[in-house]
């Protein structure tokens, strides 16, 4: 896994070569090719134009488990195009966080609950 010093992202997210997916649908069962994936989202490859803003349920096997995946579509665009198929590339914020699909770390720094700082102002 790799991370850019101006990647943003909350979670690292795992590449073709690094996740362990093997295939991946959106349901009702349009294949989706996996480009990378984090516990929270995941940015595929598909020949379905999916709508941001649209609820999606991402079905994932790997070797060991499957799972279905809800979440949202952020954003789709072409890529490529063929006489007969179009290709789209979509970002997709799943609506919880999985983190058996990434490593589960989070690349943000904890933010105090309100009760850890209520106490150490008291205090």
């Amino acid at each position: 896994m790799t991370r850019h010093i101006s990647d943003r992202r909350t979670f690292l997210r795992a590449g073709r070569n690094d996740h362990r997916i093997v295939s991946a649908r959106i349901r009702p069962g349009h294949p989706a090719a996996v480009i990378d994936v984090s516990a929270g989202g995941a940015f595929i490859e598909i020949s379905r134009r999916l709508l941001p803003g649209s609820v999606v349920d991402l079905q994932v096997n790997t070797a060991q488990r499957r799972t279905t995946l809800r979440g949202r579509v952020l954003r789709c665009a072409v890529v490529r195009l063929r006489s007969t198929t179009v290709w789209y590339r979509a970002a997709i914020a799943f609506d919880h966080q999985c983190l058996w699909l990434g490593d589960g770390t989070s690349v943000e720094y904890p933010v105090p609950s309100r009760e850890s700082t209520s106490t150490r102002d008291e205090g």
